[in-house]
């Protein structure tokens, strides 16, 4: 492999160990020939290319070093900038990393800059500098906390200059005071036994771990919660509910609410967090977190990333998904940082006006604008949408759908290994956000509720419901037998009521701590929901019936701003519910002699073409469309909405 190739290896393994970097962050660069390779501003080092790396002129940064700049500091870095742009190679368009100045200095070819939770226990704990002169006597260059970028680099060129006339070696190994660690070698393996070494004997001291498992929790307050929490400190976001077993114990011990360790923790968890008693009584628990919210607001000026409830668990929040993750991510490092630091003195947050700069600071405003990147807006952006039956057939194409149009789409269904396998296809095929898979039981009241449930801790918000999942029984009176007959019912009809009464009991609240937003209940019922269907009684009874349900619901939730409408497709001839060989309508109405004369399930299939004004039977794309028009108006509901080619006409 090329220098370049094996830093790319490099930067891919430690790049994607959640417990080396911050934030899919870390740093990493190569010298050759007079050049450097360094990651860009923006890039995670788990997934990076090529492309994710800046060609920079050694010489020219390194007079960086040399050179006079502004007395005034803003001045200053923005002139430095302009140096270390200037410094590309020709035809680089990338921006540099804040820290490329720093890697020139180190003269072997690897440097690695890590940021792991154990290490920075050391570099955030109070007797921290102690322990690394312990650990490695004249070895390595402890550095206070200073203010990262240009400041940061003269720093260093002080400190590895000093360290070379003390020692006459270069130094391999600096260690920077609430920030992180560098490594340098001039080969892999240099660099690499240098990693190994100090992350074994940092981790052989630390006895005293952060417990980061999840607790028992109530659920049901903590989706009622979400739902508050996603529209007060979210602002409509997204949030995300956890409750590792520490979390109480970081609460109570973290000196005014503080999580500032590192300028990653501020960037993407924030500075400090808001913390709200735990209320018995639901009610008070809204108002408690709503002072919370509100008085984390007025002190700093803006909204919390993170929400504890004492007692309960924590809500990371972001204006996307990928966003509150990420600060769950963060929050849940500065836990393990915290506890960490217990082995090294106790914990030491960054200094007040540290945290200023940080919070105000131009470059890592940039990197975390690039790291988010720009999604393209598009018609179900950011919501969060359940399909139960979502695992195949129907349910599946509009899953796909839903994806396509930048919703979430939850893939509920009572196959779990065909929803978790389904899922991950549509995360690959549009994002690590995409999709994921819940199993659930429609008939069975606590399945639908966990489902529910599950969304909203998942998502903070449940926006769509599409009930989907269904089954079908043909036969005559004669044929038909009852436990058949009930099935149908259950599945069909009965479950509807479930996924209903328990998707409406979160988004009542959502709307209710949102105004002027509203939610939607869908039912895909059937043309056999709007005229009776000969010897398939049991199923078009159970349409009928959903229809019925869907108009009760409808004026119910109406004053709440919850939408119920159905959507009755015709009959989805392409689709495993009739094409299945054994259990297929096209099969069974051959055998019930549904369509006199057929002979084989050609002539069924013929027999049903014929009925359609428009030649075809109905397609996943038809109902597709009919799902986003339910959603995007304003105005109907309890409406059956016809998609049948024409085979059904509304008088």
């Amino acid at each position: 492999m090329t220098d370049l190739e094996t830093l790319i290896a490099l930067s891919r393994e430690y790049g994607s160990n959640p417990d080396l970097v911050l934030a899919g962050g870390g740093n990493t660069s190569v010298k050759e020939n007079g050049k450097m390779f360094v990651k860009a501003s923006g890039f995670r080092l788990g997934n990076i290319t090529e492309e994710g790396f800046v060609g920079m002129e050694l010489d020219a940064l390194r007079r960086i070093t040399e050179k006079k700049y502004s007395d005034n500091e803003k001045a200053s870095e923005a002139e430095v900038l302009a140096d270390m742009m200037a410094a590309r190679l020709p035809g680089m368009t990338g921006r540099p990393s804040v820290e490329a100045l720093l890697h020139a200095l180190f003269s072997q070819k690897y440097v690695i800059h890590l940021h792991p939770a154990e290490v920075n226990g050391l570099t955030c704990g109070r007797k921290g500098r102690d322990a690394l002169e312990s650990l490695f006597p004249g070895r390595a260059v402890w550095m206070d906390e200073i203010k990262p970028g240009y400041t940061l680099a003269m720093a260093a060129y002080r400190a590895m200059t000093d360290y070379k006339a003390r020692t006459g070696r270069d130094l391999d190994l600096l260690v920077m005071q609430n920030h992180g660690v560098f490594f340098a070698g001039d080969c892999e393996k240099c660099v690499r036994a240098l990693i190994g070494e100090f992350l074994e004997k940092i981790g052989g001291l630390c006895t005293v771990k952060a417990d980061l498992e999840e607790t028992e929790y109530d659920r049901d307050a903590a989706a009622r919660i979400a739902c508050l929490v996603t529209a007060k400190a979210a602002e409509n976001g997204s949030s995300v509910f956890f409750s590792p077993g520490s979390l109480d114990g970081f609460v109570e011990g973290s000196e005014d609410a503080l999580c500032a360790f590192t300028p990653d923790h501020i960037v993407y968890c924030g500075h400090a967090f808001a913390a709200a008693e735990r209320r018995d009584d639901i009610e008070e628990q809204f108002s408690e977190v709503i002072r919370a919210v509100d008085g984390f607001r007025e002190k700093y000026g803006v909204l919390p990333k993170i929400v504890c409830v004492k007692g309960l668990g924590a809500y990371a929040c972001g204006k996307t998904h990928k966003d509150a993750e990420t600060a769950k991510a963060l929050f849940l490092d500065a836990m393990k940082v915290f506890f960490a630091a217990q082995n090294f003195g106790g914990a030491r947050f960054m200094a007040p006006e540290m945290i200023d700069f940080i919070r105000g600071w131009e470059v890592e405003s940039y990197r975390k604008n690039v790291s988010a990147g720009k999604a393209e807006q598009r018609r179900l952006e950011g919501r969060a949408v359940v399909i139960t039956g979502a695992a195949q057939g129907f349910g599946a194409g509009l899953a796909d759908a839903v994806c396509r149009e930048g919703g979430t789409a939850v893939i509920a269904d009572i196959n779990l290994e065909g929803a978790k396998a389904f899922a991950g296809e549509l995360r690959e095929k549009y994002g690590a956000d995409a999709a994921f898979a819940v199993g659930c039981n429609v008939t069975d009241e606590a399945s639908v509720e966990a489902l529910c449930e599950e969304t909203v801790l998942k998502f903070g918000r449940l926006d769509v419901f599409v009930s989907n999942a269904g089954i079908v029984r043909s036969g005559s009176l004669e044929e038909m037998k009852y436990d058949a007959f009930e099935l149908v019912t259950k599945i069909n009809y009965s479950a509807f009521f479930l996924c209903a009464k328990y998707s409406s009991r979160l988004m009542k609240l959502q709307t209710r701590f949102n105004p002027g937003t509203c939610c939607d209940i869908i039912q895909i019922n059937s043309k056999s929901g709007l005229k009776g269907s000969n010897k398939n009684f049991a199923y078009a009874g159970s349409k009928f019936g959903g229809i019925g349900l869907v108009q009760s619901f409808a004026m119910e939730l109406a004053p709440y701003r919850v939408k119920v409408n159905a959507i009755c497709p015709g009959n989805f001839l392409d689709g495993p519910l009739w094409t299945d060989p054994e259990r297929g309508l096209f099969v069974q109405y051959l055998r019930a002699g549904k369509v006199p004369g057929a002979k084989t399930v050609g002539d069924v299939r013929r027999f049903y073409e014929s009925k359609v004004p428009m030649g075809r039977g109905c397609e996943v794309k038809d109902v597709a469309r009919a799902l986003f028009y339910v959603i995007e108006q304003e105005y109907e509901t309890g409406q059956a909405l016809p998609v049948t080619g024409g085979q059904e006409m509304l008088s």
